[in-house]
């Protein structure tokens, strides 16, 4: 798609006409269709995926980038910085790239996936890994903006949820209509409220007639809005969602609240129960924290099954390449066998 999200969806962003669009041609993503799945959960409606992980840099975070970084080249940046648990920071350093701009990023030392700091270097970010956690990451990034020509490319910078709306704008234009509920991770929770701005906006714009309910999971041991404080020291498996303050937490509680939906938590367990369904059922590899959404939509329909009739739609935030650690580490190391017919027979059992 030449242009990507801005030149398909401009007349929605808050971008001026003649802001240059900064682009690896993301969005577009595919919305699959995913039946052995829903059979697998014991959901009896339609199961669609959002792929995200399809995007240039492998998340989510390329449709809010593209928008945030080209505000900053319109209005003069030259260096963006973010804080990351590690997909805003690929994406940032790789749009940066694109447009010719320095990209400054703090990460938590040790909490970031190999795939995802790799990504961060190779475009040549400038990487502070710090003695803390994300949250203290943020409020550093926030101090630096102050004393520092540099653009914060975090979803507190509007311009990223007005990019990751087009999420659903996509979804819709793929149904012909919403869906009746969108199932999510929610880590700094700008996800659940881009989503529920772009259903909103196409709902007033009289593009599509109902608005999904929105159901938004936490991992259990990162979960300050289901808890409803702050978790001082997240932790889970699900790197991408450990954050313990949302920067984006009043926001998600609107989307809930005006949706209709829930923000509850998943444990690790359920997450990577979740992460190996998704492989083994539809051939897809997602991140752990992608797979929240299903861990959650397995949780809620077998507490209280959910009408045959529904369609629902779950985003898988990331491509399972940005953590592959997870998934060799679950699994035992392939056997070995000598370069000889009958030694392969006996190994692979046929």
């Amino acid at each position: 798609m030449a242009g990507g999200v801005i030149e398909r969806y401009r007349t929605h962003l808050s971008l001026d006409n003649s802001v240059r669009a900064v682009t690896l041609n993301e969005g577009d993503t595919p919305l699959l269709e995913a039946p052995r799945l829903a059979g697998a959960i014991g959901f009896r409606g339609r199961l669609l995926l959002k792929l995200e992980g399809l995007n240039p840099t492998g998340s989510f975070k390329d449709r809010g980038m593209t928008v945030a970084v080209s505000q900053a080249v319109a209005e003069g940046s030259t260096a963006v910085i973010c804080a990351s648990t590690g997909n805003t920071s690929a994406s940032a350093a790789a749009y940066a790239a694109r447009a010719g701009l320095d990209a400054y990023v703090l990460l938590p030392r040790g909490k970031v996936a190999s795939g995802k700091l790799s990504q961060a270097l190779v475009h040549g970010a400038k990487i502070a890994a710090i003695e803390g956690n994300f949250d203290q990451a943020l409020a550093l990034v926030s101090e630096l903006a102050q004393t520092h020509p540099v653009t914060i490319v975090n979803s507190i910078n509007p311009y990223r949820l007005h990019g990751q709306k087009t999420a659903a704008f996509e979804v819709c234009d793929t149904l012909g209509a919403a869906p009746d509920y969108h199932f999510l991770p929610v880590g700094n929770a700008g996800n659940i409220t881009a989503y529920w701005m772009g259903y909103r906006e196409y709902c007033d714009a009289g593009v599509i007639d109902t608005r999904p309910k929105m159901m938004g999971f936490q991992a259990s041991g990162a979960a300050p809005i289901v808890l409803g404080y702050l978790v001082e020291s997240p932790q889970t498996v699900a790197t991408a969602i450990r954050i313990g303050n949302p920067a984006n937490w009043k926001a998600a509680l609107a989307a809930r609240d005006e949706s209709g939906g829930v923000i509850d938590a998943v444990s690790d367990e359920e997450i990577l129960e979740a992460y190996a369904m998704l492989a083994s059922t539809e051939g897809i590899f997602a991140e752990p924290a992608s797979a929240a959404a299903v861990a959650g939509l397995k949780k809620i329909n077998a507490a209280n099954p959910l009408p045959s009739s529904s369609i629902i739609v779950c985003t898988l935030t990331g491509h399972g390449l940005k953590d592959p650690s997870v998934a060799t580490d679950a699994y035992p190391e392939p056997a070995v066998a000598a370069a000889d017919i009958n030694a392969v027979r006996e190994v692979l059992q046929l």
